[in-house]
């Protein structure tokens, strides 16, 4: 059973919307600035992406497309929700409209909810904690509901009255592309037509962002200045990653129920797969992502040499960065033969446990519309073998394409993504897996 793309919406630091984010990856525009964390009597400077200037109303009045009632019911179910539920209720609401399932209407409990990632209010637990410490009784009734991560689940589905399955998907950073697996095989095994797969936008509290500091992984010391600088995936001078808060989220469809609904595909989603490492630690694992994306391609019946692009992982982490590149090298090859490779986190930052959403966009969009995006602050490349993409966007055709997304916890995943002119070619091998 092909699984397509039917939908694809996101509401970013950089672009409210998919017109504006096309935008932004073709010319490289970034939002990246220094904020100020305080935790206790202690302040601390941190270089990132951040979401500003947040109206859940204006944004849902600008989007006039959306028919009333379903605008209304959005308004009421999220208006007093978390600023993180609220932005993935807009990227939700635009892959919906795009799939054309306020029109052409999908069986209700054919349709299921996966979001990406967990501990996802934490921010939100961190801002209330005073209030608690000084008067428990002021404490919102709605806090026991916002504090869990079913409450994306829950309040997705009744925007979008939503009865078939639902859950989160924990996998740190690799949480985007674990939802999109998890719905892959909902709708292959047959228990789903349809998937909404939400990656929300990651709010960390300060007590996050200072145990980040404390592992060395959180970068932009040298950015404070000069904030734009401070991303820098396969630069030698990369120093940590940077982060970004993005809410994206894709419709997967079986090509059965986007045919009879009408609906033309964006894509077509080949596989995914997840590897463990057996290491709860944060080091990355040359040997596991070279199993998962050789495990993803074998699955997905697709030969190395065809793959035109890959969306890197890339988080701008000199040992993360550099084993990367070296696990891609050991399958794909190096020099003008080799694919594409640039990271997406160089103009969004590092949007957690919805980066593998967000980069799936990225990747379909580029596929669409024949470019590579630039790969931003490259100047000395960690390694001058692989064909990493530059300053400047690239025309590029892309009909097959890798996407990396790799987790603490020895956590490894890939996806494989066709575009929509090769779909046709693929009922012969999907799923068998080369050798099989």
């Amino acid at each position: 059973m092909s699984v397509v793309v039917t939908g694809m919406g996101i509401f970013s630091s950089i672009a409210p919307n998919i017109t504006d984010f096309l935008a932004a990856l073709k010319s490289g525009r970034t939002n990246f600035s220094t904020q100020t964390v305080v935790y206790g009597s202690e302040h601390m400077q941190v270089v990132g992406s951040f979401l500003q200037d947040f109206d859940f109303k204006e944004q849902l009045s600008s989007r006039e497309s959306i028919p009333a009632a379903l605008k209304e019911k959005a308004f009421n179910v999220g208006r007093r929700a978390p600023t993180a539920i609220q932005a993935s209720i807009l990227s939700a609401m635009d892959a919906w409209l795009q799939a054309g399932l306020s029109e052409h209407v999908a069986e209700a409990d054919r349709v299921s909810v996966v979001v990406a990632g967990n501990n996802l209010t934490n921010d939100y637990i961190a801002q209330l904690h005073q209030t608690y410490e000084d008067s428990p009784e002021y404490l919102p009734p709605r806090f026991i509901l916002h504090s869990m991560d079913t409450d994306q689940v829950g309040t997705l589905s009744e925007v979008f009255s939503i009865r078939g399955e639902g859950l989160t998907t924990g996998g740190a950073s690799a949480s985007g592309n674990v939802a999109l697996i998890k719905a892959f095989q909902l709708i292959r095994s047959g228990e789903s037509d349809v998937a909404l797969v939400v990656g929300p936008v990651s709010e960390l509290s300060p007590m996050l962002f200072q145990g980040f500091e404390k592992i060395a992984a959180l970068g932009g010391t040298g950015g404070i200045g000069n904030p734009a600088l401070a991303c820098r995936p396969f630069d030698s001078g990369h120093e940590g990653f940077i982060p970004g808060q993005s809410s994206a989220c894709l419709i997967l469809e079986s090509q059965q129920s986007a045919q009879a609904r009408g609906i033309p595909p964006l894509a077509t989603m080949l596989m995914g797969k997840i590897c463990l490492d057996a290491n709860r630690q944060a080091n990355p694992s040359m040997e596991g992502q070279i199993r998962v994306m050789k495990e993803t391609l074998r699955w997905a019946g697709i030969d190395a040499r065809k793959v035109n692009y890959i969306n890197a992982h890339g988080t701008s982490t000199p040992l993360g960065d550099k084993t990367e590149l070296c696990s891609i090298k050991a399958i794909f090859g190096s020099g003008d033969e080799s694919p594409w490779i640039n990271s997406t986190k160089g103009v969004t930052g590092h949007c957690l446990y919805s980066a593998g959403v967000v980069e799936a966009i990225s990747t379909i969009l580029q596929m669409q519309n024949g470019f590579i995006h630039p790969n931003l602050n490259l100047v000395n490349p960690v390694d001058g073998d692989c064909m990493l993409a530059g300053p400047q966007s690239e025309p590029a055709q892309i009909h097959y394409s890798l996407s990396n997304s790799f987790g603490f916890g020895g956590i490894n995943t890939s996806v494989i993504f066709a575009g929509p002119e090769v779909n046709g070619t693929l009922s012969s091998t999907l799923g068998k897996g080369i050798g099989r």
